[in-house]
C-alpha cells in the first residue's frame, strides 16, 4: 500500500499547478448566514449582500448558518464554539449540533488589540467575510455555510508573527490517518450510509499557510503564523484527500486551496486513536 500511496502522492503534487479554487462549502441544500452585531440580527435576502463598515462593536458577533455557526469575541478576536448543526444534507457529517472547535484564539497583546474596529463585514447567502483593524494591524475571517469543505479561515496582518491556539470541542480528537500519514481530527464515529440518520464520517484538518505548528496534543494545537499567513479549517473529503498542501500565499488567500475532486480520496479511517502529546 505504501508504494501505491507514494505514486498517488506524486500525481497529486503534479496537479497542484492547477489554479487555487475559491472557498468551497459543500452542501446539497445550500447555505444561509445570519449575523448579529451589537444586538441587531441581519439575514439578507437570497442573492442580496449585507455590508457594514467602520463599526465599533462590543461583546460578541454571532454568526449562524444552516450548516455551521460560531461566535467572534471582540475582546481577543477569538472564534468560539464553531459548530456543525447537523441539518439534513447529503454532505453532513453529524446529525445533531456538534462543537468542532471550542475555540480558535490568536494571542494578541493589549497594544495589538487597541482600537479594534469592524472595518468591513460582508454577508451574502452562504458567505461571510469580516475584517477587523486595530492600531497595530488587521485580522480577517472568511467563512462558508457548508456542511463540509474548505469553510473557515483566519488571516493576520500584523508586523510580527502571531501565535494561535486551536482547541477541539468535547468528544473530538486529533489522530494520525493511517492511509495518508497526516494529522486529522474527528470523533471516530463511522459513517451511516442510509436512513434518516445518514451522515458521513466527521473528519477535518487544520489548514496552515505560512504557519508553523509549535505544539500538538490530542485536543489542541498551537501555531506560529507569519504576517500575511493564515490558519484555515477543512472538513470532509477535502481533509483526507492526497494533496500536497497549501501554497505560501500571503495576500488575499482563499479559505481553501483545493483541486475540487481531482485528487484521490482514501477510505475512512477505522477506530482512529487519539494522539499522544507531542
Amino acid at each position: 500500500m505504501a508504494a501505491t500511496l507514494a505514486a498517488v502522492t506524486v500525481a497529486a503534487v503534479a496537479l497542484v499547478g492547477v489554479a487555487p479554487a475559491q472557498a468551497s462549502g459543500k452542501t446539497s441544500t445550500g447555505g444561509d448566514y445570519a449575523v448579529t452585531v451589537n444586538g441587531t440580527t441581519t439575514n439578507p435576502a437570497v442573492g442580496k449582500e449585507y455590508k457594514l463598515r467602520d463599526t465599533a462593536v462590543t461583546g460578541t458577533i454571532a454568526v449562524r448558518g444552516k450548516h455551521n455557526g460560531f461566535d467572534i469575541r471582540l475582546a481577543d478576536l477569538g472564534v468560539y464554539d464553531y459548530t456543525l448543526t447537523g441539518a439534513p444534507d447529503t454532505q453532513r457529517m453529524v446529525t445533531a449540533p456538534t462543537v468542532v472547535f471550542a475555540s480558535k484564539v490568536p494571542s494578541l497583546t493589549a497594544a495589538q488589540l487597541a482600537g479594534t474596529t469592524l472595518s468591513s463585514l460582508e454577508v451574502k447567502d452562504d458567505t461571510l467575510v469580516a475584517i477587523f483593524t486595530t492600531g497595530a494591524g488587521k485580522f480577517k475571517i472568511q467563512a462558508k455555510d457548508g456542511a463540509q469543505g474548505g469553510i473557515f479561515q483566519m488571516e493576520t496582518e500584523f508586523a510580527a508573527p502571531v501565535t494561535f491556539t486551536h482547541t477541539l470541542g468535547a468528544g473530538l480528537f486529533y489522530f494520525t490517518n493511517p492511509y495518508t500519514g497526516k494529522i486529522n481530527f474527528g470523533n471516530g464515529t463511522p459513517a451511516v450510509t442510509s436512513g434518516s440518520g445518514a451522515h458521513q464520517m466527521l473528519l477535518g484538518k487544520d489548514s496552515p499557510q505560512v504557519a508553523t505548528k509549535t505544539s500538538q496534543t490530542a485536543t489542541t494545537t498551537t501555531w506560529t503564523v507569519q504576517p500575511g499567513g493564515r490558519l484555515g479549517g477543512v472538513l470532509g473529503e477535502d481533509a483526507i484527500e492526497l494533496s500536497a498542501g497549501a501554497t505560501n500565499c500571503t495576500s488575499d488567500c482563499q479559505a481553501q486551496n483545493q483541486i475540487r475532486g481531482s485528487l484521490p480520496v482514501p477510505p475512512d479511517p477505522v477506530d482512529p486513536t487519539p494522539l499522544a502529546t507531542r
